[in-house]
């Protein structure tokens, strides 16, 4: 029954962000985040969505926000940042991208729960999420099914980076409405 789930993943979320609270990663996320020209944002799959989710949130702030795979998206340079989001920290086309902003001095902001990994060791901040991943059908670390923890942790991470970012603009939510869509 869903209503039997609900405490479940509840208590799943909150250990992973009891977990990551204290986490200088994340001041060191936010302050990447606050120093870069531009943010590109790119994850696979679910973590992508997760992450799409931040990119619409650093949008509302007024920052120079890109998903990488649309159309418009610009070149990554030097002074620009890239966010992103890998459970296994070596999702080939995740790799591939970060590979190349490391290359031309760009941030990498990664997300993963693998602090070891060959995306973790090519970001300038790793944030290392104490959840499941995809590949553990065990039930060890959540029994949640195919890395659905990490995908929540992606979006409540997200989330935190964003509120702390525009708790330190001094900016109303009154101030930051007119950059919600209008076309719809």
């Amino acid at each position: 029954m869903p209503s039997a789930a609900l405490p479940l993943i509840a208590a799943e979320n909150a250990r992973v962000t009891a977990a990551l609270a204290s986490d200088p990663a994340l001041d060191a996320a936010a302050a990447a985040i606050t120093a870069a020209e531009r943010i590109f944002v790119l994850g696979a799959g679910r973590s992508g969505i997760a992450l799409d989710m931040t990119a619409m949130r650093l949008m509302h702030l007024g920052l120079a926000v890109h998903v990488v795979g649309e159309v418009t998206t610009p070149a990554i340079r030097e002074g620009d940042l890239l966010l992103v989001a890998s459970g296994s920290g070596t999702t080939a086309g995740i790799l591939r991208a970060a590979e190349t902003a490391h290359d031309l001095g760009a941030a990498i902001v990664a997300l993963t729960t693998d602090a070891e990994s060959p995306l973790a060791r090519l970001a300038t901040v790793t944030i290392a999420v104490p959840a499941a991943k995809k590949l553990d059908r065990a039930g060890t670390a959540s029994a949640q099914y195919a890395g659905s923890l990490f995908e929540q942790a992606v979006v409540t991470i997200g989330d935190a980076l964003f509120h702390d970012l525009w708790q330190a603009s001094g900016r109303s939510a009154d101030d930051l409405w007119p950059s919600h869509s209008n076309l719809e």
